[in-house]
């Protein structure tokens, strides 16, 4: 017997907290189950915060709680002790965790592709290879998953780099954005990582991954996170990764430029074959490395005729530069988002059925400032903070203690930010430079309309809904009593359930 009982359900507890998606709350419920009463408390979600970045304690906790018995149960395996293979599994999956943790600091501090180019960044996989032979070179013994210690590797880089790019970028403790981090991560590991480490890892370039949501709302964040945090087989030999020295992230925005140059950018042309093109050109679905991603931002503006050529690249995995007979193989990963109501516009006849259907296998949506804000109002602070210190650096602190009140007084806490973030970031801007700041929008959203989409959404408790119909009939009415004697409320019941932020914002517009 090489696990008590006791033991036993740790260890499945510390199984299912690996294999869990850490921007979701199964993880924090994860982490709960294996510390239980040392689990410290926290936010209901694992999100970058701009007042304190630090990633969760409750990781080491976790891992201290576990290395003394991963370390007693090798000990018992070497002396010879009889194991269940799901006992050798549990044991697996916490050494690998345990490893893991070890290599984390090493791996952020080697950075990100080319962003690093000293060659000596992964020396230490041979650290990573002494607790590889320790915990799974025991004699006279096979482990279940029989793990390659360069794909583990690989694969390590691949989850430290995933995290970190989507933890850092993809900001807000709400949680519409505790769910697009989570949707980044499966798009990058499925939902199965299990799976993915055995067979997916190789094949998720074939998948095209549609992100759609409203302007402004991080749909290039959430393609680059998926685009940088792809699988990279390691050299064992060379001590490096095929995309050290390379670009990963290829980008045309089809909305700023002419079909005809959106098709040379993205299959690339034949000397002559259109006017100016002088020379032949390589486009970016030649130039991208199968570890690369080609991201189509403004999909639902693309000229019909180039939606006939781009089915085809996902369909063969082939395609021709503009004015060549000649094959070329597509290798990388496709990346489209769209702010268009992409069904609307296949109703329309302006976007291809055949190529929706092709790229909604893997889809992405982006959520709107405002439902960030309705799901977690303290968010704002979060937002502001963060772009304060992006635009202004060293003195962002001091700028977001000026943004915040502004706001407060001069658009209200409940502003709807129809530009939703890049709005923010300018608005941020305007007050940096100007001291003020005029939203494009002066009037917003017609508080009514507003009222309505919301209690259609769900997104309102009783009380807030009774509470801002009151106030727009106040608003009407100027009167208490009169208020009182349309809703057939007590008068008292509807002085005290005035929002006055809301009534403030009715005054002004």
């Amino acid at each position: 017997m090489v696990l008590t009982s006791s033991q036993r359900a740790l260890l499945q507890g510390v199984s299912r907290l690996g294999y869990a998606n850490p921007f979701l709350p199964e993880r924090i419920a994860g982490e709960r189950a294996v510390l239980g009463d040392e689990f410290l408390e926290g936010e209901p979600v694992w999100s970058y915060r701009a007042e304190h970045p630090e990633p969760r304690a409750n990781v080491w906790r976790a891992m201290a709680k576990i290395e003394p018995l991963v370390e007693q149960m090798r000990t018992r395996l070497v002396d010879g002790t009889s194991a269940r293979e799901h006992d050798l599994q549990l044991y697996e999956d916490a050494a690998l965790q345990l490893i893991y943790q070890r290599c984390y600091p090493k791996f952020y501090a080697a950075g990100f592709g080319a962003e690093q180019p000293n060659p000596s960044r992964w020396r230490f996989y041979n650290e990573f290879l002494a607790d590889w032979r320790h915990f799974f070179h025991i004699e006279g013994l096979r482990f279940p998953s029989e793990h390659d210690p360069r794909h583990t590797f690989a694969c390590f880089r691949q989850i430290q780099r995933a995290f970190d790019i989507t933890f850092r970028d993809i900001i807000g403790s709400s949680l519409p954005a505790a769910r697009l981090r989570g949707a980044i991560w499966q798009s990058i590991f499925t939902h199965d990582m299990r799976r993915y480490r055995r067979t997916l890892y190789a094949r998720m370039g074939e998948f095209a991954t549609l992100i759609t949501g409203p302007s402004g709302t991080g749909k290039e964040l959430a393609a680059r996170a998926i685009a940088e945090s792809r699988y990279v087989p390691f050299d064992d030999r060379r001590l490096a990764f095929a995309d050290d020295a390379g670009q990963v992230f290829f980008l045309i925005n089809i909305s700023a430029l002419s079909p005809t140059l959106v098709e040379s950018e993205l299959f690339g042309h034949r000397r002559g074959a259109f006017t100016g093109a002088v020379a032949d050109r390589r486009g970016w679905l030649e130039t991208c490395p199968e570890s690369g991603s080609v991201f189509l931002d403004e999909l639902g503006d693309m000229d019909p005729a180039i939606q006939v050529k781009l089915l085809r690249v996902i369909e063969t995995r082939t395609f021709h530069p503009v004015g060549d007979t000649a094959a070329r193989q597509f290798r990388g990963k496709l990346i489209a988002a769209t702010n268009r109501d992409l069904p609307e516009a296949m109703r329309k006849g302006q976007f291809r059925e055949d190529l929706y259907y092709r790229l909604c296998s893997d889809q992405i949506a982006t959520a709107s400032m405002a439902e960030q804000l309705t799901a977690s109002p303290g968010v704002l602070r979060e937002l502001v903070v963060y772009m304060s210190r992006r635009v202004a650096g060293a003195d962002g602190d001091a700028l977001a203690e000026e943004v915040m009140p502004w706001i407060e007084s001069n658009l209200g806490f409940d502003y709807p930010w129809p530009g939703n973030y890049r709005e923010l970031e300018q608005c941020v801007k305007n007050l940096l430079i100007r001291g003020n700041y005029r939203p494009a929008r002066s009037a917003p959203e017609d508080p009514a309309e507003e009222l309505a989409a919301r209690a259609r959404a769900g997104t309102l408790t009783a009380d807030d809904l009774l509470s801002r119909y009151i106030t727009l009939v106040y608003g009407r009415t100027g009167s208490y009593e009169e208020t009182a004697r349309r809703l057939a409320l007590d008068r008292r019941t509807v002085k005290a359930k005035i929002d006055p932020t809301l009534l403030a914002r009715l005054r002004r517009s």
